[in-house]
């Protein structure tokens, strides 16, 4: 699927990882980053958002919070960054980018509260008055008055188990007085998530109960006198889902694999955005049938629906495109990704010291990998920009 779109839609960037890892410049486990296609991209998607007066706050963990693609990004339009958690928040102020929104999906722990706030985050998402009560008393220190959004929900509701949390949405009023009676802080608006979902039915992006909750929570907080409420509405973004979240009074975006061409819709749907990132590997050695390649970074996600894993192997472009093998990629939490089996073609082509690519939903923050950030790609120049951590430090 993402690999189909890869050698469709940018053939170069396939050919270049493979070219430069042959060469000794990319080692494997690393996710790779092609900049000019990244910048392409955010332009496209932002000017679209712009147009609908959306703010463009980008999601940094799926490409391991780069410097540099941060930069790529601020640079064809971006507004500020979104840090699902602090490593995310350090990574953007220490890359000298601002900092859109903190505390959601990951709460500020009470004692990094102080150096939250001392980056100024324009957005500090709560789910609690105690997390309300936490930022608004770091700021005052500082002498700021935090914008708070308050996370809500109703009976309706997705939530996701493994991040919930949040306030009811009909006692809104209740919540935005208490966050205005904070020495530090204000009610400054609301968010959900997600916003938007992928239904793996239709295999298409589609609006969740949830944002008809923040429609709705937000009407409400109109009629009660409020104005210039945030809406934030993460989730599932790309161009073509732009219109959807600004039709439902939505004011700020978080588009991450929008920008790579990585969400599930982009495996089922022509979207204008195209393939900005890779994971490359390496074939290490054959056992009987199979082929091994290293791991580190094999992270199968594509928003739940079951397809079977291809990698193209090869030394060259055009003997990795001839080569779509199927890949065995574990899942089972208790055995460590050391490598990815392949399928031996029949001819038994594969080789150890080939190129291995693949192409996914990644989330580099959550692997072992390193991230590459490439460019010169589309103008047939390409160059390794240097190679970083997961947490955007040079590796």
């Amino acid at each position: 699927m993402f690999l189909k779109n890869l050698v469709a839609h940018n053939p170069a960037f396939a050919a270049a990882a493979i070219e430069l890892h042959q060469s000794g410049e990319l080692p494997p486990d690393t996710y790779v980053i092609d900049l000019d296609m990244l910048g392409t991209n955010a332009q496209t998607l932002c000017s679209e958002a712009h147009r609908l007066g959306l703010d463009v706050i980008a999601m940094t963990k799926q490409f391991g919070r780069n410097p540099l693609a941060l930069e790529t990004l601020r640079t064809n339009g971006v507004d500020s960054f979104v840090a699902v958690d602090m490593t995310c928040a350090r990574a953007i102020d220490r890359a000298g980018q601002p900092v859109g929104h903190v505390g959601h999906l990951v709460q500020i722990p009470k004692y990094d509260a102080s150096a939250a706030a001392a980056m100024r985050p324009e957005n500090w998402t709560v789910f609690s008055d105690l997390k309300a009560a936490e930022a608004a008393g770091a700021a005052k220190e500082i002498g700021l008055d935090q914008r708070l959004l308050a996370r809500v929900y109703d009976g309706d509701g997705m939530v996701i188990e493994s991040h919930a949390g949040g306030f009811d949405a009909d006692e809104i009023e209740a919540v935005a007085d208490r966050f205005d009676a904070l020495e530090g802080a204000h009610f400054g608006g609301i968010t959900s998530y997600p916003a938007l979902g992928f239904d793996r039915e239709a295999r298409t992006v589609v609006p969740t109960p949830n944002l008809r909750t923040l429609e709705r929570t937000a009407e409400r907080l109109r009629r009660g006198g409020r104005s210039g409420i945030a809406v934030n509405g993460p989730g599932e973004t790309s161009t073509r889902t732009l219109a959807t979240l600004a039709d439902a009074g939505v004011t700020q975006v978080e588009p991450g694999h929008g920008f790579t061409a990585t969400g599930a819709y982009h495996a089922f749907e022509e979207l204008p955005e195209r393939p900005a990132m890779l994971y490359l590997s390496e074939v290490s050695h054959l056992d009987g049938d199979s082929a091994f390649c290293f791991g580190g970074g094999l992270y199968l996600c594509i928003g739940s629906v079951d397809y079977q894993p291809q990698a193209l192997v090869g030394r060259d472009f055009d003997s990795a495109v001839a080569q779509s093998v199927d890949a065995t990629l574990s899942q089972n939490h208790q055995v460590i990704d050391f490598y990815g089996r392949l399928a031996q073609t029949p001819r038994r082509t594969l080789r150890p010291g080939d190129s291995v690519l693949f192409c996914f939903r990644a989330q580099a923050f959550y692997t072992r990998s390193l991230v590459a950030p490439v460019a010169g790609i589309q103008s047939g120049t390409p160059r390794v920009e240097g190679l970083y951590t997961v947490d955007g430090r040079p590796a």
